[in-house]
Order: C-alpha cells, then sequence, then structure tokens
C-alpha cells in the first residue's frame, strides 16, 4: 500500500468518525428533546431541552474540526496533516477502536513520505 493511499485511508476513517459523531449529536438531541415533549411535564421540557441542546452541541462542535480535517488530508492542505496529528493523539483517549485508529493514523502522519506530501 503506498503512503498516498494510506493517507486517503486515514481522510475517509476521519471523516466516518466525524460523520458519526455528528449522527450521535442529533440522535442524542432529539431523543433528549423528543421524550421531554412526549413527557408534556413543563419542566421536563425545559430540562430535556437544555440538556438535548448542550449535550448534542458539545458532540457536534467536537466533531466538525474532524470533518475539516479528512477533508483537508484529501486535499493534501499542509495544516490538515497538523490538525489530524492532533485528534488523533486525543483519539487515543476513545479506547478501543479510538486508540487503534490513533496510532495508525500517527504513524501514517508522522512518516517522512507523509511529510513531504503536505509540503
Amino acid at each position: 500500500m503506498s503512503m498516498k493511499d494510506h493517507i486517503t485511508l486515514v481522510a475517509v476513517l476521519r471523516i466516518g468518525l466525524a460523520l458519526l459523531g455528528l449522527l450521535a449529536a442529533a440522535v442524542v438531541f432529539v431523543g433528549t428533546v423528543g421524550g421531554g415533549m412526549i413527557s408534556g411535564d413543563p419542566e421536563a421540557i425545559r430540562i430535556t431541552s437544555v440538556v438535548g441542546t448542550v449535550v448534542g452541541g458539545a458532540l457536534a462542535v467536537l466533531s466538525v474540526p474532524g470533518l475539516f480535517a479528512g477533508l483537508g488530508l484529501l486535499r493534501r492542505w499542509s495544516w490538515a496533516r497538523w490538525l489530524s496529528l492532533v485528534l488523533a493523539v486525543l483519539d487515543l483517549l476513545l479506547v478501543p477502536i479510538g486508540t487503534l485508529f490513533g496510532i495508525y493514523a500517527i504513524w501514517v502522519l508522522m512518516q517522512d513520505e507523509a511529510e513531504a506530501m503536505f509540503s
């Protein structure tokens, strides 16, 4: 597998993880706010609306940089390599899948050949 293929795979996986994060944000928002609405209790609606908005919004905000990093990697923009490395280090905390992806992304993006492709 060539370095170009490895970088493309990291980009596609990064975009996929970001899209899953955005999907999770939507599910949390709709599920939490919808659950409060179904109850019909004004206090429950108020609380679940705040919780759903904060948690769903946080998930969305945390997912957007991954989307930009993946798209930037596909276009070989130099800043995308650095953003992806930062996100890969953070992925190491997401045991077990994030850890595996983080190790792979760091390995790929730290190669001399990869660095040359982004300069």
